[in-house]
């Protein structure tokens, strides 16, 4: 919308911003925080009296994103100058002039001479002309022949000669025992229970058995009749007809297994069950 007020823009007023606050105290961490806890062993809650000062735990500059890039570089300004981790060996003269007491020999070696005193003397005349009758050849041969044959001496151990060699260990007959004692505990428990139960236990007599067989014999016809009638269809279109016919199967086959055990002569009923 058109206006005569709105020919002169107004002049838009900067405001400024003023400066950021900062406490005159500086930085004292908040009470009862947990924001710095995930990582440390702490416990979940730091500064609870309100008393620390200063970062309860020390900042980590590259503890998961690592070094910045360059880091690992070396520094020009420290580099490893001449005989930083050693130190020169010095020369002979060096040694003559500071310490010379350490060129000393701190053990002499005795003399090879008679009496010592170095090489004989020029005015000393040597023992000449020994001469010895004795063949070296033939003594030597005599030696190794009459030689008796090193003994070598065998150090290993002969397990053979122990004294408890081919013999059982203590240890197996104590196991042996604890087997035993098991076995002895598990054949208790079944005669117990042999026991326990032998009395629930007795002989069908022969009368009370031709009964029930006369029985089963009826119930196996009739089971059968009604299984016959059914035989003439082809086609199982329903479920009735499919379970009717698993059914009379079913019964069939039990009253037949147990007409099977019936029919020994020694049958024993469990009165238990």
């Amino acid at each position: 919308m058109e206006s005569i007020y709105n020919i002169v823009p107004p002049k838009v007023m900067m405001q400024s911003k003023p400066p950021m606050f900062k406490s005159k105290i500086g930085y004292v961490p908040p009470t009862s925080s947990t924001f710095h806890m995930p990582g440390t062993s702490h416990p979940v809650m730091s500064n609870m009296a309100g008393d620390s000062m200063g970062k309860i735990i020390k900042d980590r500059s590259h503890a998961e994103f690592g070094k910045p890039i360059g880091m690992n570089k070396n520094d020009p300004t420290h580099h490893l100058k001449k005989f930083a981790r050693s130190s020169s060996v010095p020369s002979l003269r060096e040694v003559r002039m500071t310490n010379p007491d350490s060129l000393k020999p701190v053990h002499l070696k005795e003399s090879r001479f008679a009496g010592g005193g170095g090489p004989p003397k020029a005015h000393e005349i040597p023992i000449m002309n020994l001469v010895t009758s004795k063949n070296f050849i033939v003594a030597n041969a005599v030696e190794t022949i009459l030689a008796q044959p090193k003994k070598f001496q065998d150090n290993t151990k002969d397990y053979l000669k122990k004294q408890d060699y081919g013999k059982v260990p203590n240890y197996l007959h104590a196991v042996k025992k604890d087997i035993q004692g098991e076995y002895d505990y598990i054949n208790q428990l079944q005669q117990q229970y042999e026991q326990d139960n032998a009395a629930q236990v007795h002989p069908m007599d022969d009368e009370e058995r031709y009964m029930i067989l006369e029985g089963l014999k009826s119930k196996w016809e009739a089971v059968n009749t009604q299984y016959q009638g059914e035989t003439h269809i082809m086609i199982m279109d329903t479920r009735g007809k499919k379970y009717r016919k698993e059914k009379h199967e079913a019964e069939l086959a039990q009253i037949e297994k147990d007409i099977e055990k019936l029919s020994k002569k020694n049958v024993h009923v469990d009165l238990a069950r």
